[in-house]
């Protein structure tokens, strides 16, 4: 059902699959009759049934019966309490999530049981040599291969984490029940945890009750790194070895947080592993040096503070303490086992620091451990203290402690925290050896202990940095960059192989270094995103220094007076510009006036400022690429530039030193179709001035990036326009690149859904144009989809293997380009077609806002809290400003999904009624993109669903808007039968018959929820104030979205 299948014509077996829908359908019945009552059960049954019938009937063409019963579905829906309604949408919404959760293990089992699978590395790699690529060109490509995911905060993650939890745990368990060995016991008590597990969702509120903020947006992406790329990532690379021997501040700290965390756990499971004492010359004389720092350091304590010392710490002369008695996590594992933490998941919830968090606690005066809790993986807290210095506990209540921190204190509090005995845990203690080195000590323990001991510091470092609390740590205490972790676990790695210990140097050493290598100090670097805001901040300084307004200049003037301000050494933005709001009474309407003064700016500028001034303090060893939305002109790139530059002389002259990193990347996004027609000429010219290319030559190793949007380009002309603009845009893009010798990487905003640019990954790439994907991509993987890709390491595995393999065999084996020059021109005329079509439809009929507000739930989506921002760009009621995510979202839900379709069939009606239906046939046979193109709409035609659409309208809609609506089905009849003249199939998906199952095997209770959504609506609409109808509306929402497996 879900579009990111990359198996879109093979056949999977569905007998396994069917057999895990039983288990869950079957345990939530057992599960509902408890909850809710055998009478409201039949009545759920009975509305289940209904709807398998009419739905039979219409697969089997007998159309007259199944309206009947539609009919009568609707209408014992309609007499349905609000109670009963609520009840109905949340027993059919987890029966299609625990369908949806059976679906991607079953995807898990069978790659896990077919013995050759396709598109996997041994596939590709097979392929590439016989096909005449040699052994070494493959090695070599596969080394400078650079595949970028980038998981993006875009709000189409309907579920609640804790209920992706559960999902996850339900996953497991369904795996655990494919096992052959499990005895009768074991079966009962797996059987039992299920119906915990299902027990337990339904007692959860599915809702959010409050919209996330940006920091809990980026903390879900970093908890999809520990869920399981953490694992995922070093099981892949092994993989891709094994088949070439037959890849803003709070948030950036966070990020370095979690990633300290994570290493520490892996060196405790390195300690245990490595006890052998054999090594080579190098390891041994590191291991010496360290003891002896370590036995200067104690004596330099013991003189200062003799009884603290001995109490502490044991003397070197003494005997090498016993190995303890109770392991870390996971080191009894094998390397490639996953974690299992006792409770059912194997995915332990690592606790992150907050807002309510601080590095410190007291007891009694003295410092305590933080370390005692640290074989849990936990961080230590205590209530942050609020502003008036009482201390605020979980539920919001104050007890009478009161602190107050003074500078001075503060410098205390500090001291007592770095000598305290955080980190030097009773386990800790005995891994240590306190002896010069010795037959009998292990070397490699010593160097791995040196590692835990700067890991140790280098969290403590970041807890006091997230607190604001002074940090005075000596640079060589704790690790700032990922060469000097890798620097003492390379060593080790090269005494291990030296000393005929290879098995053990690639195992969890390995791993180690190889998680290193892909996550570096920061776990995931963060990209910025921005759109006009640097224009007004432009203005803001040209006006002060009496230049002008900056935003009315031609664009040679702009471009003259950024490059000259970009060569220059000194900064452009005044000390004296600050931000001061005034406010004056303007006595209508009990109205304030708001003005700022000469020298002042807004605070929406002073907001971009301070952002680049947090980037030039992190610099690009945290952060990735500096994205401008709807970028058009090479002076919205220059402008960036120049504020990146202005902010990192500013703060190196504040540090006294140079800023931290290098500059950013900076990567214009061409979004509409106007401005993806001008991509081209706008790098062009960009790469023309002498100083941009000298700065991407000398700052960014000759690589230029460039973002192309799918949603909004969809959005502004149909998808069938937008994807022949973005494979026109790339091409001209690639090809100005090429004429300045600059490399390039394309960055794709692709969304889930196939109307945001979604779909197989593999179909995707190997469908761009010639030259394009030279061993570089970039591509986002938004919302639900992360989760959907990555939520479990087999899924997550895969999903890398797909990216790595495709992008390698369009480096090695680009895709054909169109055969002659007219299939380009019958593109051309199908796209404009299409487009006119289209947008005749959207923008220009004026009843069309009027009709898309009363059809589809979009005015209701913002109450679901799933995202931060809002769903309008600008307060206006048009399509125009209205973002692309709700755009096809609010479709998906009423099954019309009009973005996806909408203008191709008269497209490609009008150019087969000129005589070229057979030359779209051998476009479909021969050239990738337009094969790609037309299999995902046909993807898409084949989840929409005619009458349930006219079911909203004929329910929703205004009597005199219901003609518009009988003439977009008629359009998507005719998409639907021109599709299949090009492609020359009998029905829809007929070359992927597992996702027509899967649509059909889902629709007994999907349809229902689709009309008791429509009910909802309609009793909304009439008393908009009712929270126990918003809810039933929310939840059905979120089933449709489990159901279509997809949301925006």
């Amino acid at each position: 059902m879900t579009d990111t299948t990359d198996d879109i014509a093979e056949e999977i077996s569905f007998q396994s699959f069917e057999d895990d829908c039983k288990l869950l359908g079957n345990l939530l019945h057992d599960v509902l009759h408890r909850e809710v009552g055998s009478q409201f059960m039949a009545k759920i049954e009975r509305i289940r049934l209904l709807a398998q019938s009419a739905s039979n009937m219409r697969l089997s063409g007998i159309e007259d019966m199944a309206e009947l019963l539609e009919k009568q579905l609707a209408s014992e829906i309609s007499e349905m309490t609000l109670e009963e309604a609520l009840k109905l949408a949340r027993a059919f919404s987890h029966y299609l999530a625990l369908m949806g959760i059976a679906e991607t293990y079953h995807r898990v089992r069978k790659g896990r049981s077919v013995t050759h699978l396709s598109k996997s590395c041994d596939d590709i790699f097979s392929q590439l040599i016989q096909g005449g690529v040699t052994p070494d060109e493959l090695y070599d490509t596969v080394c400078k291969q650079e595949v970028e995911i980038v998981l993006t905060a875009h709000p189409t993650q309907i579920n609640r984490r804790t209920l992706q939890y559960k999902h996850i745990r339900i996953a497991h368990l369904l795996e655990y029940n494919d096992r052959p060995d499990l005895a009768h016991e074991d079966r009962e008590m797996l059987i039992e945890d299920l119906v915990r597990e299902i027990t337990s969702i339904w007692q959860t509120d599915e809702l959010r009750r409050h919209k996330p903020t940006p920091v809990d947006e980026a903390r879900a992406g970093l908890n999809i790194v520990e869920q399981s790329l953490w694992k995922a990532v070093p099981h892949y690379l092994r993989r891709v070895s094994h088949a070439l021997k037959k890849v803003t501040r709070d948030v950036s700290l966070l990020s370095r947080w979690m990633a300290i965390d994570l290493y520490i756990r892996e060196i405790d499971s390195l300690r245990f592993e490595l006890s052998m004492n054999r090594c080579n010359h190098s390891l041994s004389r590191l291991a010496q040096e360290i003891l002896e720092k370590e036995t200067l350091s104690e004596n330099l304590h013991d003189s200062r503070n003799q009884p603290l010392s001995r109490s502490l710490f044991k003397h070197h002369g003494q005997q090498a303490p016993p190995l303890p008695t109770q392991l870390p996590d996971r080191a009894d594992f094998p390397a490639c086992t996953v974690y299992n933490d006792g409770g059912g998941s194997q995915y332990p919830k690592l606790e992150l620091p907050g807002t309510d968090y601080m590095p410190l606690t007291r007891e009694d005066g003295r410092g305590k451990s933080s370390s005692e809790n640290s074989s849990e993986g936990s961080g230590l807290k205590i209530p942050k203290v609020p502003e008036n210095g009482s201390s605020t506990n979980s539920n919001g209540s104050t007890t009478g402690v009161t602190r107050s921190f003074s500078s001075s204190q503060l410098l205390a509090q500090r001291k007592l925290f770095a000598e305290s005995t955080i980190g030097r845990s009773s386990f800790h203690k005995l891994l240590e050896s306190s002896s010069a080195l010795r037959p009998g000590i292990a070397p490699y323990r010593i160097i791995l202990g040196d590692v835990k001991e700067k890991l140790m510091k280098t969290r403590r470092r970041l807890e006091l940095l997230l607190e604001d609390l002074p940090s005075e740590y000596d640079p060589w205490d704790y690790y700032e960059t990922k060469d000097q972790f890798l620097e003492p676990l390379l060593i080790c790695y090269e005494s291990l192989q030296s000393c005929g210990a290879g098995i053990l140097a690639d195992g969890r050493l390995a791993d180690l270094i190889r998680r290193v290598s892909t996550f570096g100090m920061v776990l995931m670097k963060l990209d910025l995103q921005e759109s006009g805001r640097h224009a007004e901040t432009l203005d803001a300084i040209t006006r002060y220094l009496d230049m002008g307004t900056y935003s009315e200049w031609e664009e040679e003037k702009k471009l003259e007076f950024l490059t000259k301000e970009l060569k220059g050494k000194r900064p452009l933005v005044p000390p004296t510009i600050e931000v001061k709001m005034f406010q004056k009474y303007t006595g209508v309407n009990g109205g304030f006036l708001r003005f700022f003064s000469t020298g002042m700016v807004t605070p929406d500028i002073k907001e971009v400022l301070d952002t680049f001034s947090v980037a030039a303090e992190l610099g690009s060893d945290s952060l990735g690429a500096y994205v401008i939305s709807m970028a058009s002109n090479a002076s919205d790139v220059l402008a960036v530039e120049l504020l990146q530059k202005d902010a990192r002389l500013a703060v190196g002259g504040e540090l006294g030193k140079p800023c931290p990193g290098g500059t950013l990347r900076v990567v214009p996004l061409f979004e509409t179709v106007k401005d993806l027609r001008q991509a081209g000429s706008v790098i062009r010219k960009l790469l023309s001035i002498d100083w941009y290319r000298e700065h991407i030559i000398k700052n960014h190793n000759g690589h230029q990036e460039v973002m192309v949007g799918y949603s909004d380009s969809g959005k502004d002309a149909g998808r069938f326009t937008a994807a022949w603009e973005l494979y026109k845009a790339q091409g001209d893009v690639v090809a100005a690149c090429n004429e300045f010798g600059i490399k390039v990487t394309l960055f794709h905003g692709r969304g889930g859904s196939i109307g945001r640019g979604g779909g197989p990954t593999y179909l995707a790439i190997q469908s761009q144009p010639p030259g394009s994907v030279m061993g570089t991509l970039r591509s986002t993987e938004q919302g639900e989809m992360v989760q959907a890709k990555f939520g479990l390491p087999q899924t997550a595995i895969r999903q890398l293997e797909i990216y790595t393999t495709a992008v390698l065999l369009a480096t090695l084996r680009p895709p054909q380009p169109p055969r002659e020059e007219k299939w380009c021109n019958l593109m051309e005329e199908i796209s404009k077609i299409s487009c006119q079509k289209y947008r005749s439809r959207v923008y220009e009929n004026p009843e069309f806002l009027a009709y898309f507000h009363e059809a589809t739930p979009q005015a209701e989506l913002g109450f679901l809290n799933i995202g931060s921002r809002p769903t309008r760009r600008k307060a206006t009621t048009g399509i125009g400003h209205l973002r692309a995510i709700p755009w096809v979202f609010a479709w998906t839900q009423t099954r019309f999904v009009l973005p996806a379709w909408l203008g191709v069939g008269a497209g490609l009606k009008g150019v087969c009624e000129k005589g070229h239906t057979e030359d779209l046939r051998a476009m479909y046979k021969e050239w990738p993109f337009f094969q790609s193109t037309v299999d995902l709409i046909e993807m898409v035609l084949g989840k929409a669903d005619i009458p349930i659409a006219k079911h909203y309208d004929e329910v929703l809609v205004s009597e005199s808007r219901r003609e518009l609506g009988a003439e977009l089905r008629r359009d998507l009849v005719l998409t639907e039968k021109y599709v299949l003249v090009v492609s020359g199939h009998e029905k829809l998906s007929e070359n992927n018959m597992s996702l027509r199952r899967l649509i059909e095997s889902r629709l007994s209770y999907l349809n229902p929820m689709n009309m008791l959504q429509v009910e909802v609506l309609k009793r909304l609409r009439r008393d908009e104030d009712n929270n126990k109808l918003r809810d039933a509306l929310l939840i059905t929402i979120n089933g449709i979205a489990a159901g279509m497996r997809n949301t925006g």
